[in-house]
């Protein structure tokens, strides 16, 4: 018989970030991509949050947010290229929300580019609404503002 991987989902440790800014290069263009040193100060500083989701001890996702106050505002959500379409960004954003909700995030916003159509059908899936349009957000590119209340 075949067994079943385990994922591992867990908080973000300092040890985490170079391997967590290589895969966010992947996965985003170098304008999107976070940088290490973001990654560094995020690790330690106490309103940012990052889950990685590990397999067999490789990390293969990582989301993270900002909370001030009772509002979260999702900061990146980056899965290995090798590993999507099998729920794990799923799981790993519901990990990242139920986080937040336990530190007293009532509001979640998050800024997403119009062609990145498989992010915006899971952040509809948990809710989440586009609010606004922000006009060349990304240089090229407008972002759609989205917001989700608990």
């Amino acid at each position: 018989m075949g067994e079943t991987a385990r994922i591992n989902f867990r908080k973000m440790t300092p040890a985490d970030v170079t391997l967590a800014a290589k895969l966010d290069r992947r996965c985003f263009t170098k304008h999107d991509a976070w940088d290490i040193e973001w990654f560094r100060i995020a690790a330690t500083l106490p309103s940012f949050e990052f889950i990685v989701a590990e397999l067999d001890g490789k990390l293969i996702g990582c989301a993270g947010y900002e909370i001030e106050d009772y509002c979260a505002e999702v900061q990146s959500l980056a899965i290995d290229p090798n590993y999507r379409k099998q729920g794990i960004g799923t799981l790993l954003f519901m990990k990242m929300i139920l986080a937040a909700v336990d530190r007293g995030a009532e509001i979640f916003l998050l800024e997403v580019r119009p062609s990145n159509v498989a992010a915006i059908k899971l952040y509809k899936n948990f809710g989440f609404e586009v609010v606004d349009r922000l006009e060349n957000f990304y240089g090229n590119e407008d972002a759609l503002v989205m917001r989700w209340e608990v």
